[in-house]
């Protein structure tokens, strides 16, 4: 009797552990995610006759797209096909015209809700990934933080960051690559960031120009790193936000509860900088604000210093829940931080505070968030390695799959992953903006995993690519397409009873057809070969930019020029004419005469009397000028006489000119 005592408490105290309403669900196709991504799946997998259920996190259907990114990034229109453009189709008839591609959060989530409604799609929100189990390669269950269970034949995870593929035990990587790994130029720490930078000198220290007082709030500690190398970095997140000026639907943006003006000195002394340039602003010139229908906003980062919460993120793919929502919130403290100070502080321009308490959120959107959007824009987090990396060589199209189910045409884009001091300066690192080339495909292998790892997953969102290479793909609408592909190369997967990885890639491309999926450009080819190139692979001695000793205030650029050294060039910044130089120096390996070049890509805007000094062992040998207006942007200074171990000095300034200096690096040629 004592002993059936202790066992019938034993079975009690389990059963209380256990939720109260924990459920088991088998279906054909789950779906975990439930974004834009996510809903196409689903609604794929019950238009294909398979039962499937879709999986929630949080208590909203749609992710960024109803979550205030209304302004859709395309690359091309032409590109877009199935069931990601009948959404836009969708969302025309609402507004009453053929397409939309500029629309409020609410009617995105409502149509997406309708879509799944009508293919009889069951939802179920607030659900938590806890765990997942496998029998050898393949997934049999996974398991929620409530207790519900969901069994399955093939499983879709559509979430940002990649959960359901890590729990899997999955590859996967974080960060940049090293452009060196796949041979790429643009991934990797970048040694210059033109866009959305400090175009301005500003102070980074808590005491101008006193580094022993601390850096200020927003800046990291360190150096920036050597560029081409790879790190755990990742683009900046943000909040896509949905305001208006439109009384009647107007919410106040309350500052956070832990608001403190001087968490902004950043801010400040950017906007003081600004005006003392002479630059006219206006609260434009702090995001970046595309109209949606209604009088409402899709308003995103800008310039050095906006919405973007640089380096707070780099913790978030690999942290459990609770530490995300702790960097979630970190990021709204943020963003209403920086709308408040710049509606509040004296330090702002009257004209642009008084702008500024215009805006506010909107009472229709995002009710359950007192209008704040439900989504933070993780633009990347995770990304799955898998047999087939898609890279930068396919964004250029100088590389080409054979087995595509998307096609992708957006820009390489990637926000600023680092904020540090360089040269004594606040200056920020890693956005690279690089376009021009044209729609690309995207290979089916790239979306599942590798058959050693698991054969009943598919990974449209947090697929295998490189950083710079997602960059071009994280986009809503190839979400959507990819996660079309899945789910119809789900149902193949199941009916042949194959492993994903080998789903008859012919019988997946015909059905992706026959349901209007884009998967060969036809239209014009564009192939964007690269400019740059590295110095140890020219001819002579080469001395980057970067190498050279650096004196007052550069600026970093990377558009002009039909050859670049490096990963960009230096040109002078803000009011720092003829307070900035750069001195080019090398030791003369073998006695002989050496040609000396100055390399500088050429523009309208140039100077066209640039001082060069060339020393020799400490003296001057010749002062020469030269013309950066036109040419090649080769220009020679001429031939000079040196013996061996000579130490030769080279030193382009901005001092007494007009127009603008630019500097990418210096060569010797032995003659």
């Amino acid at each position: 009797m004592q002993k059936f005592s202790k066992l019938l408490l034993i079975c009690l105290a389990v059963f209380s552990a256990l939720p109260l309403w924990a459920k088991t669900i088998e279906t054909d196709i789950c779906v975990y995610g439930g974004n834009a991504a996510g809903a196409v799946a689903a609604i794929q997998a019950k238009r294909m006759g398979h039962s499937v259920v879709l999986l929630e996190f949080g208590k909203h259907i749609g992710g960024l797209t109803s979550g205030g990114l209304g302004a859709t990034d395309i690359g091309n229109k032409a590109a877009i096909g199935g069931i990601s453009r009948e959404f836009y189709q969708r969302l025309g008839k609402h507004y009453g015209t053929n397409e939309m591609w500029t629309f409020e959060p609410g009617v995105a989530e409502r149509t997406l809700r309708d879509m799944l409604k009508e293919a009889d799609v069951p939802v179920y929100f607030q659900q938590r990934l806890a765990s997942v189990k496998k029998k050898g390669n393949r997934i049999t269950q996974i398991k929620m933080e409530n207790g519900d269970v969901y069994r399955a034949k093939m499983f879709i995870d559509t979430t940002y960051e990649g959960d359901l593929m890590a729990k899997a035990k999955v590859s996967f990587t974080v960060g940049r690559e090293a452009n060196f790994k796949y041979g790429e130029s643009l991934n990797g720490i970048r040694a210059q960031t033109m866009f959305h930078q400090f175009d301005v000198p500003v102070d980074p220290y808590v005491k101008r120009g006193n580094p022993k007082s601390g850096l200020l709030p927003f800046i990291q500690p360190g150096s920036m790193g050597t560029p081409g190398d790879g790190d755990h970095r990742v683009q900046a997140y943000n909040f896509r936000l949905t305001l208006t000026q439109v009384e009647t639907n107007r919410l106040a943006i309350l500052p956070p509860k832990n608001y403190d003006p001087k968490q902004y000195e950043l801010l400040a002394r950017y906007v003081e900088a600004r005006v003392a340039s002479g630059e006219e602003l206006g609260i434009d010139k702090f995001w970046l604000r595309k109209m949606m229908p209604n009088g409402k906003t899709d308003v995103n980062n800008s310039r050095g210093f906006s919405t973007d919460a640089i380096g707070m993120n780099w913790d978030y793919p690999e942290a459990n829940y609770k530490e995300r929502a702790k960097i979630w919130q970190q990021h709204e403290d943020y963003t209403r931080g920086f709308l408040h100070f710049l509606a509040t502080s004296p330090r702002v321009p009257q004209h642009v505070r008084e702008e500024m308490q215009t805006w506010g959120l909107c009472k229709d959107e995002f009710q359950d968030t007192g209008g704040w959007p439900h989504q933070l824009y993780v633009r990347e987090a995770r990304r799955m390695v898998s047999d087939y990396v898609m890279t930068e060589h396919n964004c250029r199209g100088t590389r080409k799959v054979e087995d595509p189910v998307s096609l992708a045409a957006y820009t390489m884009d990637s926000h600023n992953c680092n904020r540090v001091v360089r040269d004594g300066f606040a200056h920020n690192e890693g956005d690279v903006q690089v376009g021009g080339f044209s729609p690309y495909p995207i290979s089916y292998r790239s979306i599942v995993p590798k058959q050693s790892e698991c054969e009943n997953l598919f990974v449209p969102v947090a697929m295998s690519a490189t950083h710079i290479a997602y960059g071009s793909i994280r986009m809503e609408p190839v979400f959507m397409i990819l996660a079309q592909s899945a789910a119809t190369a789900a149902t193949l997967a199941i009916a042949e009873d194959v492993p994903v990885q080998k789903v008859n890639y012919a019988k997946l491309g015909e059905r992706l057809l026959t349901d209007k999926q884009v998967l060969e450009w036809t239209g014009s080819v564009k192939v964007l070969a690269t400019r740059f190139i590295e110095s140890a692979k020219m001819p002579g001695i080469v001395v980057d930019d970067l190498d050279a000793k650096r004196i007052g205030p550069w600026g970093f650029g990377s558009a002009m020029g039909d050859l670049i050294v490096g990963h960009g060039y230096s040109h002078e910044w803000g009011d720092s004419k003829g307070k900035s130089s750069m001195v080019f120096e090398t030791e003369i390996p073998k006695a002989g005469e050496y040609e000396i070049i100055v390399l500088a890509p050429p523009a309208g805007n140039r100077s066209t009397k640039v001082p060069v000094h060339i020393a020799r062992n400490g003296t001057e040998l010749k002062k020469i000028f030269v013309n950066q207006r036109t040419g090649t942007g080769q220009l020679s200074l001429g031939t000079f006489k040196f013996a061996k171990g000579d130490r030769v000095a080279v030193t382009v300034s901005n001092a007494d000119t007009t127009g603008h200096v630019v500097i990418d690096a210096v060569q010797w040629l032995l003659k």
